[in-house]
């Protein structure tokens, strides 16, 4: 059942995330639709943590449906950052520190890598026919 309203709640975040590009395009290039919605994905997972964190009788569906499904498929940048606010907050800073500088360095390095093999394999496929 629990699946169930994660795929709700991501149902609605892809929809919204979609529409948000639509609305929030730059003229001169810059990704200020992808710079709009991780921030904002931020602050709604962040204020989603503290309010379910005070509440005692919180409904933990309605966490999933907002949490993990809609703020999960809004930006997955929001879900790295909280993370990273749980690590420093529970004493482990360089561990978050860590956590940032792996995840952009070998994300950028996994992005260009994925790049270069897709171009190869485009060009072995091309060499071959």
């Amino acid at each position: 059942m629990d699946l169930f309203f994660i795929m709700i709640g991501g149902f609605l975040g892809t929809i919204c995330r979609y529409q948000a590009g639509e609305w929030l395009q730059a003229e001169n290039g810059f990704p200020l639709s992808t710079l709009i919605i991780n921030l904002l994905g931020c602050f709604l997972l962040g204020w989603l943590h503290s309010f379910s964190g005070r509440k005692t009788k919180r409904n933990p569906r309605l966490v999933l449906v907002l949490g993990t499904g809609f703020i999960g498929s809004f930006t997955t940048f929001s879900a790295f950052s909280i993370e990273t606010v749980m690590l420093a907050e529970s004493g482990h800073i360089w561990l978050a520190i860590l956590y940032v500088v792996i995840s952009i360095s070998f994300g950028l390095l996994f992005t260009v890598a994925g790049k270069v093999f897709s171009e190869f394999f485009a060009l072995t496929k091309s060499d071959a026919v």
